[in-house]
């Protein structure tokens, strides 16, 4: 039997290709999601609904993936759709508060349910390569750790209002964070950001178009994340992403939007790092996961943490100020 489907809004990276075709699971159902937003396979398929709570009383509905509207109400659809029994994954921030995050999880262990944030990068090629090498223990302890992550500016197309996707160091530093703790398995303990609207072409505008973190780790390492709207056009690719490692034995890179690797253990150039592994689908993951056929790879509370040291972290934005 599949896993039935059901999709909320389209505000951010929906699982739709990984529904098209899928072996284990089936898409029944959607809301606040137009008909040619559908590939044309799935289109006829399902049924289309005005309203989150008319969708949650098809008791069909096993599973729903949420990319609400507007964001900062993702957090009590969730709790609705699993005080309705069903599994939630959803789309990045899944709250704007730690004890909303604390909340989520709570509701899914009280109703017998499970819920993840979407957070498949770091199972993905080089970054699954990278938290191998750190396995190994080949560059020592971890001291530093740098991480950027840059997206096209498309000024234009960003919401003003965070209340909608989040904002950027939250829905954007999510991934630096989860680079920083899931490849180095070392939990932020203190973080804060600073952040500009400089470029903003709307002058009374809440958009902030860049942002930086610097915080510490668990064994006591630093890091520090350069998140922002400004890559350019000419770069190629929607994000420009890089992670750097310093350890005491070695160092490891991927730059230029995960395209490039470097491994060097002392004095030995050691180069690419070994790519050869496939990725894991983190969507597949979670259907093992719900179907009882496997377990996720990190426990809740790890999963969820870099969005708890993230919203942590822009908590504390004004430190230093920026106009």
């Amino acid at each position: 039997m599949k896993t039935k489907v059901a999709l909320y809004g389209k505000s951010g990276h929906h699982i739709i290709r990984e529904l098209t075709d899928n072996k284990r699971a089936e898409l029944i159902a959607v809301c606040e999601i137009e008909p040619k937003v559908l590939p044309e396979s799935l289109r006829n398929k399902v049924v289309y609904y005005k309203t989150l709570g008319d969708m949650l009383e098809n008791e069909e509905i096993e599973l729903v993936s949420l990319c609400s509207p507007l964001r900062k109400e993702q957090e009590d659809q969730a709790v609705l759709c699993m005080e309705k029994g069903k599994h939630v994954y959803a789309e990045k921030p899944c709250a704007f508060t730690q004890d909303g995050v604390l909340r989520l999880l709570s509701t899914a262990k009280a109703n017998g349910v499970f819920f993840r944030e979407m957070i498949g990068t770091t199972f993905q090629q080089p970054y699954k390569a990278m938290r191998n090498v750190i396995k190994q223990g080949l560059i020592g302890e971890i001291v530093q750790v740098f991480v950027q992550k840059s997206y096209r500016s498309l000024f234009s197309n960003r919401p003003q209002d965070e209340d909608i996707d989040g904002g950027l160091t939250v829905q954007v530093g999510v991934h630096a964070a989860r680079m920083i703790e899931h490849i180095t398995m070392l939990k932020i303990t203190e973080s804060a950001c600073v952040e500009t609207k400089l470029g903003n072409p709307v002058p009374e505008g809440n958009l902030r178009t860049a942002s930086s973190v610097l915080g510490t780790l668990e064994n006591g390492g630093i890091f520090s994340m350069v998140i922002n709207y400004l890559n350019p056009d000419g770069f190629g690719i929607h994000g420009n992403e890089s992670v750097r490692i310093f350890g005491t034995k070695g160092m490891m890179e991927a730059t230029d939007g995960g395209t490039r690797t470097r491994l060097i253990v002392g004095k030995n150039d050691l180069g690419p790092l070994d790519l050869n592994e496939p990725d894991d689908d983190y969507f597949e993951l979670f259907l093992n996961k719900i179907r009882g056929e496997g377990e996720l790879p990190f426990d809740d509370e790890t999963a969820l943490h870099p969005t708890i040291a993230i919203i942590n972290a822009k908590k504390k934005e004004g430190m230093w100020k920026s106009k």
